[in-house]
């Protein structure tokens, strides 16, 4: 199922792994503990609070603020063909953090610390293999759906930048 992220670390099996399934689905799914109530994005297998090992999954908005942002120029290996790309941490309305590729709807020169962003997951069925990511989108924007081919470039950026790496 992580294959469904493209590029992502080697770990073969965690109790988190469903949420590759949500996000497939449309839907940003955090982790809540049934001990404590603590709400974790991205999900966790154990509480971070009571570090308790029982959760359930919750449904988030994917709503947030925009805390920093960084273009990448020299790129970590495995993502050397997508640079330079744009990614952004976003403050969760619901609780936790994401780090997520900039969407084709933001372009680089608005960004702002504290802008209303949305997280949205997308699901790019053209490719053999499916794959599964999430992007930052203003939040008018929000779609399940990948628009465009996989390595298709934003509409802002120079011929082989902001790439998505799937």
């Amino acid at each position: 199922m992580f294959k469904w992220f493209g590029i992502v670390n080697l770990s073969p099996c965690t109790r988190v792994a469903a949420i590759a399934g949500h996000l497939r689905a449309g839907k940003l799914m955090a982790s809540r503990c049934t001990t404590c109530g603590q709400r974790s994005f991205p999900p966790r297998a154990d509480c971070e609070h009571c570090l308790s090992p029982e959760f359930e999954w919750v449904e988030i908005s994917g709503r947030g603020r925009l805390l920093t942002w960084s273009r990448i120029s020299a790129a970590p290996a495995g993502f050397e063909a997508f640079a330079p790309y744009t990614v952004g941490m976003l403050e969760l309305a619901d609780g936790g953090r994401a780090l997520a590729w900039l969407g084709d709807s933001v372009l680089e020169d608005t960004l702002r610390p504290g802008i209303e962003l949305q997280l949205v997951p997308r699901l790019h069925e053209e490719l053999e293999d499916i794959h599964v990511d999430y992007t930052l989108e203003l939040p008018c924007t929000r779609s399940a759906r990948a628009t465009g081919p996989a390595h298709a470039l934003p509409h802002d950026t120079p011929a082989g930048a902001g790439r998505s790496p799937v």
